[in-house]
């Protein structure tokens, strides 16, 4: 099937390093759209579109008639540069500048790949912007009090790591234990792997473990660590640096050092993809031992080998679904559905995925077709009914 033609493409090119820039916006609610922005080096349009596609439908899936937050449309922005290079920052400070009408005016935007919140808000503020998210501000009843809550969310912390980084991570987990909840899989002896132990994949780590699951095996840039028996996760989320590279000394002995990859074929029931997209193609998916894959990161399974995976009976709960806590915990904060609670925010989470979770799951039952093509099967339901209610542009 064809992928819908974006409403509006735009490719920048830096007049300092001609290095180029993306901005997609796929479609508008009520005159905005939401979308997070990445900086990683061979980013591209085509990879900007699918992700901003892929937050229309996250935000048409998290559609409430009877709730505040009112879904946006879908954007994304990304940057093709490694977030380590010297000049990144600069290069964000210049992109940012260049797309301040947008983001004044139509895109909310955030952190995602390569770029932390606190580092887009610097970068922001540098060019001249109120905020990240001020788009969204003339659609807020009381746009004071709902940036103070906002505000007084992104301070809350637990055990050492900020809500904001939590939120993504809670989703992800929540959708995982309803999978298996739904299959009658115990927690307890059901082992996980996870790529990434950046922002999505060590708060992934951090709840699966909390909730029982054993994690046998997390990659970084460094390669992977594995332990049979099961990883410090605490440990290692403390000696994590800013890009979720760990500290190898807080190694234990029974913990072992493997290549990059081998994540892929660890002895574990569910896998977590949390770093990259196209992190699974064809070739590698024929490693892959476990019954389920959640896609924390954008796009990390390519539709071939996802294709090949269901052939062997693998499930993919599918990124628009499993990710998007982060985005819609930013947006029912802002808009007054839950405070700046961090309980309050995981049993919202938590009660929302799983309900998410289940009807995707259903409908993949009943049409006797994927999670992916069921969740986009509910986001073209309501779609229509969102876009008759609140317009594209009013």
């Amino acid at each position: 099937m064809t992928a819908p033609t974006p409403l509006m493409s735009l490719v920048w090119t830096d007049h300092v390093t001609g290095r180029r820039g993306f901005l997609v916006v796929d479609r508008l609610v009520r005159g905005v759209a939401s979308g997070g922005l990445r900086m990683r080096p061979g980013c591209t349009l085509e990879e900007v579109a699918g992700l901003a596609r892929g937050m229309t439908v996250k935000e048409a899936l998290h559609y409430d008639p009877e709730a505040r937050y009112v879904p946006l449309g879908g954007a994304k922005g990304g940057v093709d540069c490694d977030p380590r290079d010297p000049e990144a920052y600069g290069l964000l400070v210049r992109y940012l500048r260049a797309m301040r009408p947008y983001v004044e005016n139509l895109w909310t935007t955030g952190e995602d790949l390569g770029l932390t919140q606190d580092l887009v808000d610097r970068a922001a503020a540098e060019a001249g912007l109120v905020s990240s998210v001020q788009a969204v501000y003339p659609l807020l009843d009381d746009e004071a009090t709902a940036r103070e809550r906002l505000a007084d969310a992104f301070a809350v912390v637990v055990d050492g790591i900020g809500l904001d980084e939590l939120a993504g991570g809670c989703g992800v987990a929540e959708s995982v234990l309803t999978a298996l909840d739904r299959a009658a899989v115990p927690y307890a002896g059901t082992r996980v792997a996870v790529q990434g132990l950046g922002t999505m994949g060590g708060a992934t780590a951090r709840f699966l473990a909390r909730a029982g699951l054993t994690v046998v095996a997390i990659a970084d840039v460094k390669g992977t660590i594995a332990n049979p028996a099961g990883l410090d996760v605490e440990t290692l989320l403390a000696a994590r640096d800013a890009y979720g590279t760990v500290d190898r000394r807080v190694l234990r002995p029974g913990d072992r050092e493997l290549p990059g990859d081998a994540w892929l074929s660890a002895d574990a029931e569910v896998l977590v993809p949390a770093a990259v997209s196209y992190a699974i193609g064809t070739g590698d998916q024929e490693r892959i031992r476990a019954r389920w894959i959640a896609e924390a990161a954008n796009m990390p399974v390519v539709p071939e080998a996802e294709r090949l995976l269901a052939a062997r009976g693998v499930t993919v709960l599918p990124d628009v679904v499993v990710n998007s806590a982060t985005n819609a915990w930013w947006w029912w904060t802002l808009f007054g559905d839950i405070g700046a609670d961090a309980d309050e925010a995981f049993a919202h989470i938590r009660r929302s995925l799983r309900t998410l979770v289940g009807l995707v799951l259903d409908r993949a039952d009943a049409d006797g077709t994927t999670p992916r093509a069921a969740a986009h099967a509910l986001a073209a339901d309501r779609l229509p009914v969102i876009a008759d209610r609140f317009g594209w542009y009013r």
